[in-house]
């Protein structure tokens, strides 16, 4: 999902089961209709540095795409920390956008509510057909045998970027590859005076997207082959453990980062308060707020040890914005044409570049714009060393209550509090109990 994003927090425990008897969108039919061709809803998650920012950029595609189809789009873009909560209630009362984001984690338990429109292959072909997107996107589309629940919009991976001044006055010649060689770097940076490294320790979605990469270094899942919660493994413990420690042990995250939600370690990088981020295609964002990019380098997310790829080499989630449509709107062609709008080649070439994020669509993807040596480590690890979240019904929940674990966890260290592998544990346990019965 994308990193602009606060944590979804709140009621996103509302049973999935009820949301599936009910379908959201404009029309109270539940089918779907054209009795109003002439307009749209539009939830747009919030990409950009700010929502003023996310409006300057759609509107005048929303205005292009009036002007050709005749279909007028109402924009309203959703903070993060409110989307998925809205979806939800939307779900269940029958009353929504449209067309609206998703985080592309949530596709399958969004797909499980019955709620959205399923993209089969007839509603493809009325978009210029499946095989216009890459692989990794479709992946964290919906369940695996389902026909997808959503279309890929943007498509984003994280990286360390990194202050080259900051590393230049410690006396550090290069990004560093693994986490023990961040650490060291941490302590010559601190030695100088800055923080080496920012988190958003209140942020569910982000906690979630750096536990989950541990704990593939750990060669651990959260779930089982067969869709189980399974958040207490040696391993799963490990990769939690091992990323609160960077604020525990480690001390390369200031311990005031536990209660950063709202972007704000992004902020630090870009005014030179700290020497590195972890963060999904930041681009664009620290050039809305002032930093050149001839001022920072990008480098892949370090690992246990080596150089990035598959299995244990695992080091980003595959991140992205999916494009929905509510199953009963009741504009369901103007819809699917806004969608095609959207990922049409020229549509994918502005919004992505404008988001500073990797077109889903291979032939944007080919474009010279995203072939920059900062976008060149985004595609490299989209190919080669990213790794889908589960896509199954319960991913929601999995979001919501271990991000909350990690989220109590830096708490602890904030206040002084010690974390051990038995705290972990115990908060871990707590986090599977609050997950639906199977």
């Amino acid at each position: 999902m994308r990193s602009i994003r606060a944590a979804a927090v709140g009621a996103v425990t509302v049973s999935l089961a009820l949301a599936a008897s009910a379908c959201g969108g404009g029309s109270s039919s539940g089918g779907g209709s054209n009795d109003s061709p002439k307009t749209l809803t539009y939830w747009a998650s919030n990409q950009g540095a700010s929502i003023a920012v996310d409006k300057k950029v759609l509107q005048p595609e929303l205005d292009k795409f009036e002007k050709q189809t005749g279909i007028k789009v109402k924009l309203e873009v959703v903070p993060w920390s409110d989307l998925l909560n809205r979806i939800l209630t939307a779900t269940t009362s029958g009353q929504g956008p449209d067309v609206l984001n998703i985080g592309n984690t949530w596709s399958a338990s969004l797909q499980a509510t019955g709620a959205l429109l399923p993209w089969d292959a007839k509603n493809f072909a009325k978009i210029d057909g499946k095989e216009r997107f890459v692989d990794s996107a479709l992946g964290s589309t919906g369940a695996e045998g389902k026909d997808p629940a959503a279309v890929p919009l943007y498509s984003m991976a994280y990286a360390l970027y990194y202050n080259k001044e900051i590393f230049a006055d410690a006396g550090i010649t290069k990004p560093p590859a693994t986490w023990d060689e961040l650490i060291a770097d941490g302590k010559k940076i601190k030695a100088k005076g800055k923080s080496p490294l920012g988190a958003e320790g209140s942020n569910l979605s982000e906690n979630i997207h750096h536990v989950f990469v541990f704990a593939k270094q750990h060669g651990a899942d959260f779930f089982t082959p067969d869709g189980k919660a399974d958040f207490t493994s040696d391993g799963v413990v490990t990769a939690v453990k091992q990323y609160v420690d960077l604020m525990a042990k480690d001390k390369v995250i200031p311990t005031g980062d536990a209660e950063y939600a709202q972007n704000q370690s992004v902020s630090d990088f870009a005014k030179g308060k700290q020497a590195m981020l972890l963060w999904q295609s930041a681009s664009a964002n620290l050039k809305s707020q002032g930093m050149s990019e001839s001022s920072y380098g990008i480098a892949p997310v370090p690992v246990q040890s080596g150089t990035p790829g598959t299995g244990t080499q695992i080091n980003s989630m595959v991140a992205g914005i999916n494009l929905a449509v509510f199953k009963n709107t009741d504009n369901l062609d103007g819809a699917t044409k806004f969608v095609k709008f959207m990922t049409s080649d020229a549509e994918q070439k502005i919004l992505n570049t404008a988001y500073s994020s990797i077109p889903p669509v291979k032939a944007a993807q080919g474009e010279a714009a995203f072939n920059s040596p900062s976008n060149s480590v985004l595609k490299d690890t989209l190919a080669k060393s990213a790794a889908a979240l589960p896509q199954v019904a319960d991913e929601s929940q999995f979001e919501t209550a271990v991000g909350t674990a990690v989220k109590d966890l830096f708490a602890d260290v904030a206040a002084g509090r010690a974390v051990t592998t038995e705290s972990v544990k115990a908060k871990l346990e707590k986090a599977q109990q609050q997950m639906p019965a199977k």
